[in-house]
């Protein structure tokens, strides 16, 4: 009798248990402002590269590294810096009213940012980003050197969209500054970020040609591109293309 009881148990459980495989996973963008001359990043890089590979049943965590370049002066120029990126988290410090920028920062969904060496808060934050769907859908295909790129919105509020290009398996032998003598290993590199186009009326289409560097491994290479409300700096959608 026990053994026919726990048979109907089993039964039950799988029956009635929520299927996951058929939900669609919420895309969460998650961006690290970062530098090779901070002692206090190669962790944080490390979380960065950690999120990327976790992933989950209810969210598509799009992870991007982005490297600031006020650091260079300080003993150590970071050959993936750019002032670009800089300027991006100085528009976010804005918006999050802080009275100066950081590292290394995470910024969730361009909603939330902390200490970006805090596995904590980094979880807690995807989780919370991922109970609420994005309003904007956007759909990725390669085809050979360009990126076809469709993205719509109900209701037609306008959006800015970005392209992005991030490599991963990236090593630094550190020479100088506080990282001296360190190899620090990179995960979602921006290699590039420019503004494609702004979503108007609901929808955007387009074909963007693939502005590749030669020194740049294609096997390891994405397309990442998200939609971002112009004015509070929310990220209203992402998608993710691999170009291998």
């Amino acid at each position: 009798m026990k053994f026919g009881l726990l048979v109907v148990s089993v039964v039950v459980i799988v029956l009635f248990a929520p299927d996951l495989r058929g939900a669609e996973r919420v895309p969460v963008l998650v961006e690290l402002f970062t530098s090779e001359g901070c002692s206090s990043c190669p962790p944080a890089d490390a979380l960065l590269a950690s999120l990327g590979r976790e992933q989950s049943s209810s969210a598509e965590i799009i992870v991007l590294g982005e490297h600031v370049d006020y650091w260079n002066e300080l003993g150590w120029k970071d050959r993936f810096s750019a002032h670009q990126y800089s300027s991006r988290q100085e528009d976010y410090a804005r918006r999050f009213g802080l009275d100066s920028v950081y590292t290394p920062q995470m910024v969730i969904d361009g909603r939330r940012q902390f200490v970006g060496n805090d596995s904590h808060e980094a979880h807690e934050s995807i989780a919370a980003a991922a109970r609420s769907a994005k309003p904007v859908k956007i759909t990725l295909q390669r085809d050979g050197g360009v990126l076809r790129i469709a993205a719509n919105r109900p209701g037609g509020e306008p959006a800015v969209l970005l392209l992005a290009i991030s490599e991963d398996n990236l090593t630094t032998q550190v020479k100088a500054g506080e990282n001296g003598g360190r190899e620090l290993r990179h995960q979602a590199v921006v290699r590039s970020l420019r503004q494609i186009g702004v979503l108007r009326d609901g929808s955007f289409t387009g074909d963007e040609p693939l502005k590749l560097d030669s020194g740049w491994l294609r096997p390891n290479l994405k397309a990442i591109v998200f939609a971002q409300d112009p004015g509070s700096g929310a990220i209203l959608g992402a998608a993710v293309q691999r170009l291998d």
